[in-house]
């Protein structure tokens, strides 16, 4: 990744604000510690956990040889980390997302934001992983504390492009089937697919146990539908065309996206998870900061 790439996702008026800011575990994860960082384990990589199947990002030198030699397979040797709280980044890079009606889409604004959380929780010595997804899982890198992680994990999102249609409930529940230990699972998507799937998903982790945090980004003209004259509208991920009177049906169109925020508000709020709405009109910075200021707040 080139040096301006990193420069685009990491602003340093950004960097500076951040290095004010946490992002504190509200919930208890791994059923030690509430909102603390300091992990209850004695040293890095020291006591040995587990195996799990080798995925890309990992680290080579843990791979277990004497189980390949047996399986033919790759296995990685997982260990007790530093840090309690292991952070999944899961960005919707669907084509949906790639829908902008002003200077910038949503996946380049749920990318920015992506990048912030990461940065944040790397800062704090907790661990960052990312996850790809339109209607599978595109890439997974799992979360480390190591110093090359931020690199990887800007790379990742300065290639991400938006593409296919969306499957959101199920890649929700794939990732938490995953998810061996606790920890903090962010989803930024616009969160364009069946409610009656997307939120068991996110409910999935909650079962689990994991602390669950939703940034819903839409753009403003998805949620206020300032259309005037006739026009002919295209689903970004069927490619189906509808030729209409905007004016006409405004009324029924504000009603239906006000109905389905508020549906996602609520089971959100009644599965303590957070839910965030953000508009790609507002600088994604003032969101996040705004967003975890009120989470202090709230403690």
């Amino acid at each position: 990744m080139s040096e301006d790439s990193y420069r685009r996702f990491l602003d340093p008026k950004v960097v500076s604000k951040l290095a004010t800011m946490e992002l504190r575990a509200r919930l208890v994860v791994e059923g030690f510690v509430t909102g603390l960082h300091r992990s209850p384990y004695k040293g890095f990589s020291v006591e040995f956990a587990e195996h799990r199947q080798y995925m890309p990002g990992d680290p080579l030198k843990h791979i277990d040889w004497k189980v390949f030699g047996k399986t033919d397979r790759f296995y990685i040797k997982e260990y007790e980390e530093e840090t309690n709280l292991r952070g999944y980044v899961l960005l919707d890079a669907s084509a949906s997302m790639g829908y902008g009606a002003d200077r910038i889409t949503k996946l380049e604004y749920g990318s920015y934001l992506a990048a912030a959380l990461i940065y944040l929780m790397l800062k704090q010595q907790d661990a960052a992983g990312l996850l790809v997804f339109d209607e599978r899982i595109r890439e997974f890198i799992p979360p480390r504390s190591n110093p090359r992680q931020l690199h990887m994990l800007l790379s990742e999102l300065d290639k991400t492009e938006a593409s296919s249609s969306t499957g959101i409930g199920e890649v929700l529940h794939e990732l938490a089937k995953r998810m061996k230990r606790r920890g903090l699972v962010i989803l930024i998507s616009d969160l364009l697919d069946d409610p009656d799937t997307v939120i068991p998903g996110l409910k999935h982790f909650r079962h689990m146990k994991h602390e669950v945090i939703v940034f819903h980004v839409l753009d403003p003209r998805e949620v206020e539908f300032r259309f005037e004259a006739d026009a002919t509208f295209r689903d970004m991920e069927t490619g189906e065309m509808m030729t209409t009177e905007p004016l006409a049906i405004r009324g029924d169109y504000l009603a239906a996206v006000s109905e389905w925020t508020a549906r996602l508000r609520r089971e959100c709020a009644e599965s303590r998870i957070d839910y965030v709405q953000v508009m790609t009109s507002t600088p994604y910075d003032r969101a996040l900061f705004s967003y975890l200021e009120k989470r202090k707040r709230m403690g």
